[in-house]
Order: structure tokens, then sequence, then C-alpha cells
């Protein structure tokens, strides 16, 4: 299959390139290819003719949002309604990558694909309005919610506490009161592949491994896996205030997958099999 990657450069899209291999892929990202440029996005479209698009790319610094509400908006929602919009020229199914920060964070349970969005931060407004968008041009796409992201090279939070795990130092806090799904880029890309052998599902999937946690339970099992010794505390969101404000519950539910059979992989397992190989014991 032929298949076009936006953002291909980013953690997700090294991940996927690698993982997709089998097929014939084309990344597109800066500064060859830019998707709020139609005419750069229209000449990868017409060389490449791709089959099917994972859009990745996308402003993802969510306290940056905040201050460049603007930008924020010209890359999640206008370069999203223009990727969309090449895909229908090109007749190339689409799968728009999104996330958890769609929804407010308040509820109790698990969201699910049906829940209605309510996003609090600029990023989360900006990625929902991304998926209108997306959904507006070509109503048969797929977008895919994924959370709490982590993948090889990083960045992510997993490879900042590693780091900040192998140094010493007083006990590190970390947030015990903001709960989701940790997910490896490699779930994610399973979850792609699926995706891509079942044309038949469409609309919104969410995509995250199984189990909920806080970031400092999934701080204390990383160092478990390490065999990392710094002590570490719990800690609020209050005690460490962001201009974007954080979930508290963004967890969610897998029931598109779960209805076809498949189950993403528990947290702790992903990360077990990632600290394995990101960070081989010498």
């Amino acid at each position: 299959m032929r298949i076009l990657i936006t953002g291909g450069k980013g953690m997700l899209g090294r991940t996927l390139q690698k993982e997709l291999a089998g097929h014939d892929l084309y990344v597109a990202d800066l500064p060859e290819c830019d998707m709020l440029d139609s005419a750069s996005l229209q000449a990868a479209f017409s060389a490449f003719r791709p089959e099917a698009v994972i859009h990745c790319a996308a402003m993802t610094k969510v306290d940056d949002c905040e201050t460049k509400r603007d930008l924020a908006y010209r890359l999640n929602e206008t370069g999203s309604a223009n990727v969309a919009a090449a895909c229908r020229e090109a007749g190339a199914r689409l799968i728009a990558i999104s996330t958890d920060y769609v929804f407010a964070g308040d509820g109790e349970d698990a969201y699910a694909e049906t829940d209605l969005p309510a996003p609090r931060t600029v990023y989360g407004a900006s990625k929902y309005a991304g998926e209108r968008a997306v959904f507006a041009a070509l109503p048969e796409a797929v977008v895919l919610r994924i959370a709490w992201l982590y993948g090889a090279d990083g960045p992510s939070f997993i490879h900042t506490m590693a780091k900040l795990g192998a140094q010493e130092g007083a006990p590190l806090k970390v947030v015990d009161d903001q709960h989701g799904n940790p997910t490896s880029t490699t779930a994610v890309a399973d979850v792609i592949k699926l995706l891509l052998a079942h044309p038949e599902i469409s609309g919104v999937v969410h995509g995250t491994c199984e189990g909920v946690c806080s970031w400092y339970e999934l701080t204390v099992e990383l160092f478990r896996l390490l065999g990392l010794k710094r002590s570490v505390q719990p800690c609020t969101t209050a005690e460490f205030p962001r201009p974007a404000p954080r979930p508290a519950n963004s967890a969610l539910a897998k029931t598109v997958l779960n209805r076809h059979g498949y189950h993403t992989p528990k947290w702790q397992d992903a990360l077990a099999e990632f600290a394995r190989t990101e960070f081989p014991v010498s």
C-alpha cells in the first residue's frame, strides 16, 4: 500500500516508518512539505498518489498553544482541513491523529468515542476543530485519539523521568491527581495497522493502551523497571501550575476497537517492553 505520513519525522511518525516498512511510504514533513501550503501538499499527493494518509502533523506543545492561539488553530484545524481535502481529491483513506485533550477531564469514567468533547485548552479546542474539519471534508475518515504518548528517542515524560531518576538529589515530586492511559507509539502503530486492514472502520476511534494510572504511579513503575533508586513523592496539580489546565481524568474507553475484537496492550506491559528496548541494562 502507498501510505503518506504527515509529520513523519516526529516521534509517532518515526515509529510508523519502522512498523510500516513493508509498505511504500512517503514521509511528508517540513521543510519539503507544508500542510498549510496547498501547492506543496498537492505536489506531494500528485507525485506519490497515496492510497492512505496518516495525519500526524500538529502543534502539540500544550502550553505554547495557550500563547500562540492563531498558530495552533492554523496547524491543527486548517492544516487538517487541507490534508482531508487533498485525501478527498486523491481518493485516499485518511487516519487523522487526535488527542484526549478534546475532553474536559472532569468525568469519573473513561471517555467513550460517543461522548461529547468539551476542551478546556487551546490545544484541545484546536484539535477538536481539526476533527470537525476532517469529517466535514471526508465523512468516511478515521480520527484516532491517543494520549500520554511515548516512543523511541522521545521527547516524552518517560524520557524526562528516566533521566531525572538516574541523577542523585532530593525526592522527585510527581503529580498524582491526573489519570490517563500511558501509551507507546508501538501500540498506536499496531492500532493503525488494524485500521489499514479494515477499511470498513470509520469515525472516531480511541487507541490508547488499557488501564489507568497517575503520572506518579507511572513514574514509580518506570523506576521499578529500570532499577532506579531515587525517591518519588506524590503531589497535586495545584503544586505545579501550568499555563494550560491539565485534565484530571483523560482515560479513553476503546469501545470501537473492542467491538471489532481488538484489545490494546496493558500500559504496564507496553511500558516494560519499551523499557527493555529504550533503556537496556548495560
